[in-house]
């Protein structure tokens, strides 16, 4: 039976858990990304990962790229330390290729394209999902290395107050706390936190040759964070229920630039969401939403000898609005028809030839069981303001196995719109460009061993109409294609008080443009990436390692500029004084590994960090 969990949550009152008789029936991490309705992690026909708030704490993750980093088919690319931009690859698609959703509403800059990972404070955040393949047939564009959805803070339940406090290298200090509650029928969660450093050296540039942050400026470039969390919802009866969300972001980041560029930002995140959910009949669910999100990125300049000077500011604000309706008219089949309109709104100091677009995207989903037979299928037309119309669809087949072993085959295209730069950047945009499109074919196999489950992925992605730099119009252009080959492996074996988790992945991302990069690897990403975790409790004892090895990449379209390999061993240990107080520590690259993940940009060597929790 395909929808096991979906059946249960049509039958029972909105929100409620899901009991067998008097004794707690334990289920798979429940997911909604990979197809907007909720299903468990080892249903779904799609490759998820789910990081939840126990594994932020346990693996104490200190930012969004952190707990990212060694899940399948992710490569993360830091320019520095804490708070530099963080470029996230998925699958080996560009870091613009990869959509961003917290609490549903998109998120990130209309004109870089790319949503500040780096900038989110994980101190708020529930749980991360992440979904590997094309999703543009749910989401429209940028969805074609995959999707990630950050969940804030929920609560419920009784009041329960929390609060951390934490030091470590490089003169860190962090606070963060909060409180939760809600009783039967409501819930809300309440949270804030504080983060400083004086971080590390962030770029060695060099001016001539231009490399780099192209500047030689030999500081440690701080870093502050300054995070809000609101979350608040009820419901009314069985057939009604709201949810409202808010986080923000304010960070104040120092970089090495120019007078030209700046060398300090300050950056703010805001994302607000309101979802109604509606039960007119049983077999139907009717989910309203609407948001916005707003990104403010501001660059000024100063040094011992010139005042703090303002060079730059770009704003970015979307609006959305979405009309969801889940129909489970048939048993084991679930048909989905929605609605999604969005606008986007740019300002600053840059004066675009339009500042706004807008787009409306209408999609249908069919998810279904016959027999050991699972199908999943979805198309979406999305109108755009510029460029017109635009057609993607996903069709996915898996068949379950007595054993418990499902193989599963699947198709699906995406596309990716230009942003503001590229189409109207004054003396550079181009405002005839046409959106990134791209064709991904995978093969699955996942099951269920006595101690643990396990995945296996094999896949291609096929990139046309790449936006790249025409050297013969100085202008982007449609003129670039890669292909993407892959292979992923993950794991999670529990050995009496041992749990153990490993992830492979192997790529070969080649670009396949004309000229001379025909068939060089595609900048910043690493052949391989191999991660192992191990942890073990001992009473009031908790102790883990995390082993993360990357392969030899490059930095630039020529292959010239080589980034070696590295391996990262990270160690943790915690010691609960009560059920309630905790203390943690963790050593980051324990063995002082010296290595770049952008070229002539330094990473932290061994770092160490203590923890004070209290959350009853």
């Amino acid at each position: 039976m395909r929808f096991p969990v979906m059946a249960a949550a049509v039958s029972l009152p909105l929100g409620l858990p899901v009991y067998a008789d008097t004794q707690t029936l334990i289920l798979d991490p429940l997911v909604v990304t990979a197809t907007r309705t909720p299903e468990t992690e080892g249903q779904t026909l799609a490759s998820v990962s789910v990081i939840d708030r126990d594994e932020i704490e346990r693996r104490q993750f200190r930012s969004v790229p952190d707990a990212l980093r060694g899940l399948p088919g992710v490569s993360i690319s830091g320019s520095g330390g804490a708070g530099q931009p963080a470029s996230l690859f998925l699958r080996g698609t560009n870091a613009g290729h990869v959509l961003v959703l917290i609490d549903g509403v998109k998120v990130g800059s209309a004109t870089l394209g790319t949503a500040p990972l780096q900038d989110l404070p994980i101190a708020q955040i529930e749980r991360i999902e992440v979904v590997r393949g094309p999703r543009s047939s749910l989401y429209g564009s940028e969805a074609i290395g995959g999707v990630i959805q950050i969940f804030t803070r929920r609560g419920g339940g009784e009041l329960r107050p929390r609060f951390s406090v934490g030091a470590g290298s490089f003169d860190t200090a962090s606070i963060s706390g909060g409180i939760s509650g809600g009783g039967e029928r409501g819930w809300f969660d309440l949270g804030a936190n504080m983060e400083q450093t004086d971080g590390i050296d962030a770029c060695e540039g060099r001016a001539f040759p231009f490399a780099g942050c192209g500047v030689d400026e030999p500081d440690r470039d701080g870093y502050r964070n300054l995070g809000l969390s609101a979350r608040a919802g009820y419901e009314f009866s069985d057939q009604a229920k709201v949810d409202f969300s808010l986080l923000t972001s304010d960070n104040r980041t120092d970089f090495d630039g120019s007078i030209f560029s700046g060398n300090l930002s300050r950056s703010e995140q805001q994302v607000f969401g309101v979802e109604g959910t509606l039960r007119p009949l049983d077999a139907w669910t009717l989910i309203l939403s609407a948001g916005r999100s707003q990104d403010t990125y501001r660059a000024f300049y100063a040094d011992a000898f010139v005042p703090e000077r303002f060079v730059d500011s770009f704003e970015t604000e979307r609006d959305s609005f979405g009309i969801q309706n889940d129909l489970a008219l048939i048993p084991d089949q679930l048909f989905t028809l929605g609605l999604d309109y969005q606008v986007d709104r740019v300002a600053g100091t840059v004066d675009y030839t339009d500042d706004s677009r807008s787009n409306t995207g209408v999609y249908g989903q069919y998810l279904g069981s016959i027999g050991a037979n699972e199908l999943a299928a979805s198309l979406r037309y999305d109108d755009y303001q510029q460029f017109g119309g635009q057609t993607t669809g996903n069709l996915a087949w898996g068949y379950l196995f007595d054993q418990g072993i499902r193989v599963s085959l699947s198709y699906g295209t995406a596309f990716k719109a230009p942003t503001f730069n590229d189409l109207y950047y004054p003396g550079f945009g181009n405002p005839n460009l046409s959106p990134e499109e791209s064709a991904s074919v995978e093969l699955g196999l996942t099951g269920t061993l006595p101690l643990g489950r396990w995945e296996l992925s094999l896949y291609e992605t096929d990139i046309d109409d790449l936006i790249a730099f025409d050297a013969a119009t100085f202008a982007p252009a449609n003129i670039a294609s890669a292909r993407i080959r892959g292979f992923e492996a993950s794991g999670i074996v529990q050995i009496q008080e041992w749990d153990l988790g490993a992830s492979l992945t192997l790529l070969d991302p080649e670009n396949r443009s004309n000229g001379p990069n025909q068939g060089n690897l595609l900048p910043r990403r690493p052949e391989q990436m191999l991660q192992l975790d191990l942890d073990r409790q001992f009473e009031r004892w908790s102790a883990g390692l995390s082993v993360y090895v990357a392969g030899r990449s490059f930095d630039d379209l020529a292959n010239n500029e080589r980034l070696d390999g590295y391996t990262l061993l990270g160690l943790r240990a915690e010691y609960a004084f009560t059920p309630s107080v905790r203390i943690q520590g963790r050593l980051e690259n324990a063995l002082d590994e010296d290595y770049q993940t952008a070229f002539l940009f330094n990473q932290p060597g061994r770092a160490f960090y203590l923890t004070l929790r209290y959350e009853p």
